[in-house]
């Protein structure tokens, strides 16, 4: 990083100095910077409406840690000629008949829809929007399974690190399967209580909030209620969730977890990277309602803007291209490895992984697939995951570093999670950190976007940030063709707005560390920063 914030006040400098000359962007007459002397005062409480849209606001008009966005279009874009980015997005698949969605599918221009050939000779027969490397499969053991299952797959250390992660799942499961037991129980009597106080099944938050009674029971359930509508999600959906990790964990105890062979159905061997002939063009999968994430993924990147339709993505100018390869379990690192280089060779610029595992016995596929797209000029934007662990010292893959220490190539940015309001909750309690293996943080909570058959969520997580970030690269690549992966990278990692300031980490009000010390960066994304940056770099 030495060398990093010299050649961004150099920057800094020019600009101040010159101005934009002919593309008439206003001077960038300060890095912005937020410190606590700065003072940002915070405004009242963002409505739903604004919550729909918050990572497109600016951190110092809006007092929430959003991305310039809206700024960068208003000021900086407009009238302004861009060239289409293709983005690849390596996910749970994606409804591409979605209303918000349909106008920006990538669709091959060297293959003949429905004439069952072959016709661009790649080995994907019919590939019009893309791939689906998992063919009818939707989900699957995750890794630390599979390698207890067949330890050949491995070395005999990652075996054993498998197989004591596997005794701790399993001697932790009763306790598990009788939380969530607890929970389901407590939740169905407190909502029969709320339901006959309110003389309705189903009821809002606000509907619960305004019940005023004195009795004990109904104070209790009240209480009980309000916890779970803080979960994000209605009741039965919430109740559908805690049997489901019941289910889980009572076929963890039982040992029934390890016996399905999920990928027998494709055919192929997961264990031989040669084989490539498998899967369909069915990127949606068999069934829509499985392409959620990855649906919710795209729309963060490419909802058609301005169009008062759902809600609106970060880049105006680009195509998506799917990979489905990421099921309900663990991704295979065969499969990644070839989604990214399919995603490569049909011209995707910016690829998107929202997934990740602590095990991946086959690593180096992935790698290669890795230094393959960073030689092709492709930038990786990979979410950092969702368990509250540094990445520096815990595993999460895949990664741009064989050591967590130095990086092998420099077109992979990993993304934390951000909340949406700017304080000392300001980190997603949910986000992993790392000051070496984190580059940077962005939006991942009550993030708005499309979901299949044609409805739209708040949904959080590094999935979400990773996405954010994703449109922000597209939005530089497609306003400044010329600019490389790395050089675009390096925009989006110095032109972020540096933090100074003491925060919650872990959702553990307990553990407070300085924000800088979070990421390599310790900075959050923005866009109008970038593309100033960008305009500057472009002139070089």
């Amino acid at each position: 990083m030495n060398t990093i914030k010299p050649l961004f006040l150099s920057l800094l400098s020019a600009l101040v100095l010159a101005g934009c000359g002919a593309q008439k962007l206003p001077n960038y007459k300060s890095f912005t910077a937020i410190t606590e002397t700065g003072g940002i005062t915070k405004k009242k409480p963002l409505t739903e409406t604004e919550l729909k849209r918050w990572s497109h606001f600016d951190i110092i008009k809006d007092t929430v840690p959003g991305m310039s966005v809206d700024r960068a279009y208003a000021e900086l874009l407009q009238n302004r000629k861009a060239k289409k980015v293709i983005v690849g997005i390596i996910d749970s698949g994606v409804d591409i008949e979605h209303e918000d969605l349909k106008s920006v599918i990538w669709t091959n221009p060297k293959e003949i829809p429905g004439n069952n050939i072959d016709d661009d000779k790649n080995g994907y027969v019919d590939d019009i929007h893309g791939w689906n490397f998992l063919g009818d499969i939707t989900k699957e053991n995750l890794e630390y399974e599979r390698i207890v299952k067949d330890k050949s797959i491995t070395d005999e250390t990652t075996y054993q690190a498998a197989k004591k992660f596997n005794d701790k799942v399993v001697a932790e499961a009763p306790l598990y399967k009788n939380h969530y037991a607890n929970l389901l129980s407590e939740m169905q009597e407190a909502d029969k209580v709320i339901a006959q106080q309110l003389s309705k099944n189903v009821y809002t938050a606000a509907e619960l909030d305004a019940i005023e009674s004195q009795d004990d029971l109904v104070q209790k359930s009240k209480a009980v209620m309000k916890k779970m509508f803080a979960y994000g999600m209605s009741t039965k959906a919430l109740e559908d969730f805690f049997k489901k990790e019941i289910e889980k964990n009572e076929s963890i105890i039982n040992g029934d977890n390890l016996k399905p062979d999920y990928r027998k159905v494709l055919g192929d061997n997961p264990n031989d990277i040669s084989d490539t002939k498998y899967g369909n063009n069915n990127v949606i999968g068999p069934d829509k309602e499985e392409a959620l994430h990855g649906t919710h993924v795209a729309g963060i990147v490419a909802q058609a803007r301005n169009n008062n339709i759902g809600g609106d993505g970060i880049a105006d100018n680009v195509a998506i291209l799917t990979v489905r390869a990421v099921p309900d379990g663990d991704e295979y690192d065969k499969d990644i490895a070839l989604a990214i280089r399919y995603a490569v060779d049909n011209g995707a610029k910016v690829i998107n992984g929202s997934f990740g595992k602590s095990f991946s016995p086959h690593k180096k596929w992935v790698f290669d697939a890795i230094k393959y797209a960073a030689e092709k000029d492709v930038l990786i934007i990979h979410a950092a995951g969702n368990d509250a662990k540094n990445i520096d010292y815990f595993d999460n893959f895949p990664n741009d570093s064989e050591d967590k220490k130095i990086e092998f190539s420099d077109n992979l940015i990993t993304v934390g999670a951000l909340n949406f309001e700017y304080g000392t909750n300001i980190i997603a309690g949910f986000s992993n950190i790392g000051k070496i293996n984190v580059d940077v943080f962005a939006p991942g909570v009550k993030i708005y976007a499309s979901i299949p058959n044609n409805e739209y969520k708040f949904l959080k997580g590094t999935s979400m940030a990773a996405p954010n970030v994703a449109g922000v690269a597209a939005l530089i690549r497609s306003y400044y063709p010329k600019l490389k992966a790395a050089q675009v990278k390096q925009i989006i990692m110095e032109s972020g707005v540096a933090i100074n300031k003491e925060v919650i980490v872990g959702g553990n009000a307990k553990d407070i560390r300085p924000f800088n010390e979070l990421s390599k960066t310790g900075k959050i994304v923005n866009a109008y920063n970038a593309i100033l940056m960008a305009n500057t770099m472009a002139k070089k």
